[in-house]
Parts: structure tokens; C-alpha cells; sequence
């Protein structure tokens, strides 16, 4: 309280010395006695439960979400309400990404594993780094999130139910990886890019896009696939699979022959240029399309 008292003094005297014509200060006319600080006051003095008589959560929002690189206390960050997104313990740095609002950043930053989410993120970026598995507890209960983009990074693999429950995931970009197969999709995606990585068609389940009503965008290219996976949502506008291996066609690829009117309008961009299949074979496969695909036709 005393400290206080002469840190409002000071206050006061130098809006003072701003605001009044310059004059010099009269000492001599201060009393300063009763603001005396001795040494048996510094010894009464306890702060040991400052930290828990300060309550961080009323902390202004925008101040606590932009984080910054901060170097924890020494033996990590547990026990500090200071770290509160410490991804583990012992870690050379407590917060390695910027949080802005619900949009994460963590690119080209070093890391080899995901790190621990604020429960709010929306946003996440982590690309060029160092990731090689991603792990079904890595967005465990992150039920906000929307965009993920992994792109330049070196994973292998991602466990099957990583992304399956995250109902508000509209977008997944994991291109530039070593991915051989894809996971289960949650049914909310809208975009998918799992462009120059190693995807086989073994890697894709079965069906892996007939439930995903929203899904609009899916860039494939420049894999190792054999053959258009199918069945797709009608929902589906772009698709992207040139400079992988696919060899032919089925007549139901992208229409259906048991229905000769049936027409699929959304569905407008198919590139499959680059790969070794001859598409004026396999006419009756895109005839209910409202383009050509791009590819070889002769």
C-alpha cells in the first residue's frame, strides 16, 4: 500500500511538471516522513501467493492469444500459469508459435511433432518444419478447428482417427509430404490437397469421399495412384490428378451408365495430363460432364 501511495506521488508530481509552466521544485516543502520505508516492512512483506491471488484468466483476450517465442523458467513450464500452452515439459523454448485471435502460426519454426492447441484455434499453420507423424491425440477436442495446413513437412503418416472427429474442418492441405495413404476424413471437409507426396490407391479407402457432401476441391497430382478414386460426392467441382499412374477408366468413374440423362454440372475441372492413359478410349466415362478432361486424347 505505501509503495503504491509514493508511486502515485510520482505520478501526480511529473503530470504536474508536463501540464505547469517550469519552475523549480522545493524539495525542502515535501514531507516524506510518513512514506518512510524501513526494513521491518520488507521483512513482513509476503508474496508468496501473489501469482495465486492474481487471476490470469481475466487477462484481456487479445493480450493472452499473441504469443510469442519466450524462453521458459529453468526445469520447463509446469507449475507457471505463465505458459499455459507448453507443449511439453523441457522444452528450449515455451511458446514456439504466434497466436493470434484463433488462428495459429508455427511456420518454419523448427518443429518435429505437433504442439499442444489452445482448445480454441481455429487456424493452424505449421509449415516447413520438421513433422513426421501426426497422432490421434494431436487435435483431440479441438472442435473449432477449420483449416489445418501441414504443407513441406515430412510426414509419413497420420493415424486414422486424427482427423475423423474435428466437425468444422472445411480444409486440409498436406502437400509436400511422404503420405502413402490418407485417413479417415471427417464428412465437414470442403477442400483437400494432398498434392507431391507418395499416395498410392492401396492408401485410399475404399469410399474415402462418397460421404463428404461439402467436399468441392481435391488435389491429388503428382502421386502414385493407379486409378481415380471413386465413388465421388456430386458435390465435387475440381479434381486434380495429373503426373500420377492411372491407366484407364471405368464407365462409372464420373457417370452413371444405368442412367443415360444423368448429368454431373459441378463437376467441371478433371486434370488428368501426365499420365499414362489415352482418354479417347474411354469416351462413356465423361460423357455427362460439362467439360473435357484435360489429358492425352490421342
Amino acid at each position: 500500500m505505501v509503495l503504491l501511495l509514493i508511486l502515485q506521488l510520482v505520478v501526480t508530481l511529473f503530470a504536474c511538471c508536463m501540464c505547469a509552466p517550469p519552475k523549480v521544485l522545493d524539495v525542502d516543502t515535501l514531507d516524506l516522513q510518513n512514506y518512510d520505508i524501513n526494513d521491518l516492512y520488507w521483512e513482513n512483506l509476503n508474496l508468496t501467493n501473489y501469482e495465486e491471488a492474481y487471476d490470469y484468466d481475466d487477462t484481456n483476450e487479445v493480450v493472452r492469444d499473441r504469443l510469442v517465442s519466450i524462453a521458459p523458467p529453468s526445469g520447463g513450464c509446469s507449475g507457471t500459469k505463465l505458459c499455459p500452452f507448453c507443449p511439453t515439459e523441457g522444452m528450449p523454448t515455451c511458446l514456439m508459435c504466434l497466436c493470434i485471435r484463433s488462428s495459429v502460426y508455427c511456420d518454419d519454426s523448427h518443429i518435429d511433432k505437433i504442439p499442444l492447441l489452445p482448445k480454441e484455434t481455429a487456424y493452424f499453420y505449421a509449415r516447413f518444419n520438421k513433422i513426421k507423424h501426426v497422432k490421434a491425440t494431436d487435435f483431440a477436442n479441438l472442435r473449432s478447428l477449420k483449416v489445418i495446413d501441414l504443407t513441406g513437412n515430412k510426414i509419413s503418416d497420420v493415424e486414422d482417427n486424427a482427423l475423423r472427429d474435428l466437425p468444422r474442418l472445411r480444409e486440409l492441405i498436406l502437400s509436400d509430404n511422404q503420405l502413402q495413404a490418407l485417413p479417415e476424413l471427417p464428412t465437414s471437409l470442403k477442400s483437400i490437397d494432398v498434392r507431391n507426396n507418395l499416395l498410392t490407391s492401396a492408401g485410399i479407402h475404399p469410399g474415402a469421399f462418397q460421404d463428404l457432401s461439402h467436399l468441392e476441391f481435391v488435389y491429388l497430382s503428382h502421386n502414385r495412384l493407379d486409378y481415380v478414386p471413386t465413388p465421388l460426392p456430386e458435390s465435387l467441382r475440381v479434381l486434380h490428378l495429373q503426373y500420377n499412374n492411372i491407366q484407364s477408366l471405368h464407365e462409372d468413374t464420373f457417370c452413371n451408365r444405368h442412367e443415360l440423362s444423368y448429368l454431373r454440372r459441378a463437376l467441371e475441372d478433371i486434370r488428368l495430363d501426365g499420365n499414362p492413359i489415352n482418354l479417347s478410349h474411354y469416351a462413356q466415362a465423361y460423357v455427362c460432364l460439362p467439360r473435357l478432361p484435360v489429358g492425352r486424347m490421342l
